[in-house]
């Protein structure tokens, strides 16, 4: 490399690393990128940015975040695809009760929809799924109140490994506020 070259790649290396900080930035504190490479729709159908909050950054119970995007709905409706991809696991845990991890066709992002009343019929670790297909319910299962059905939406930037539960979240509200209008 000639003393000329080093200078520029120099220049070249500083501009990747402060462009990378940027967006490990943006995952990290839960903003939402400023690009989502991906064309999402509203995952309950008939809903509409007045059944959302961006409850992102609450704190649940003592000091855990929340790390989602609430929509309330009435307790049946139709949960949907929020993109293509592939239903990765069905999972029932205490704080989300019914839930299903879906990838996207690139395996870069994890969508988590907990509180679920119930699966879709057909509905299988392995599915695929098109954006808009019905793949579960609505419901409050899990910690969700009985009293508010909800669907507690999630988006996670997955790492190399493709682990469904783990990921680094990021905010889903303004995504899909960007993206509402986004027809199937």
């Amino acid at each position: 490399m000639s003393r000329f070259q080093r200078p520029i790649m120099l220049a070249i290396l500083v501009l990747t690393g402060i462009a990378l900080s940027e967006i490990a930035f943006s995952v990290w504190s839960g903003r939402a990128l400023t690009n989502f490479p991906r064309h999402l729709v509203m995952p309950v159908r008939g809903a509409s940015i007045s059944n959302m909050r961006d409850t992102f950054d609450e704190t649940r119970g003592t000091n855990r975040k929340h790390e989602a995007t609430d929509i309330l709905a009435p307790r049946g409706t139709p949960v949907v695809a929020a993109d293509d991809g592939v239903i990765k696991k069905l999972f029932l845990s205490k704080p989300g009760g019914l839930t299903i991890y879906q990838f996207d066709p690139t395996e870069q992002y994890a969508y988590y929809y907990a509180h679920l009343d119930r699966y879709a019929e057909g509905i299988h670790e392995g599915t695929k799924v098109h954006r808009g297909d019905v793949i579960a319910y609505v419901g409050s299962t899990g910690n969700a109140s009985p009293n508010e059905p909800h669907l507690h939406f999630g988006i996670f930037v997955l790492g190399p490994e493709k682990r469904w539960w783990e990921g680094t979240p990021i905010n889903p509200y303004p995504i899909l506020m960007s993206s509402e209008n986004v027809k199937l």
